[in-house]
């Protein structure tokens, strides 16, 4: 463990299952229940997890963003619909890239960036 390095992230989710299969679809996340209320991942050095809750993370109201990278941000915004995922703000450019944001099933909004 690197000290005082950002280590672990916690979401709600409504539909958990809907959320682990979204993210098992899309970015090859796996899962570890622990009960039935909460889960949690390891992926790429960021770990996780959901938790049971009828809340989701929304940046319009201060909620963090947590954003993606992608190669191919086309594919990636595909594989997000085909997944069940929300486009809630499609391809933007901003100096440096591009990006996306979505919602996953269970409400939390992310976003995803290429500089391709």
């Amino acid at each position: 463990m690197k000290h005082e390095k950002m280590d672990y992230v916690e979401f709600a989710a409504r539909d958990l299952e809907a959320t682990k299969a979204f993210f098992s679809q899309v970015f090859h996340w796996q899962f570890t229940d622990y009960g039935e209320s909460y889960t949690a991942f390891d992926f790429q050095g960021l770990m996780g997890g959901f938790y049971q809750a009828e809340l989701a993370s929304d940046p319009a109201r201060g909620g963090a963003l947590l954003v993606f990278y992608s190669r191919n941000i086309e594919n990636t915004m595909s594989k997000v619909t085909a997944a069940g995922g929300e486009i809630v703000r499609p391809v933007f450019e901003f100096p440096g890239g591009k990006r996306f944001h979505f919602r996953e099933p269970s409400g939390n909004e992310f976003a995803v960036w290429s500089d391709h």
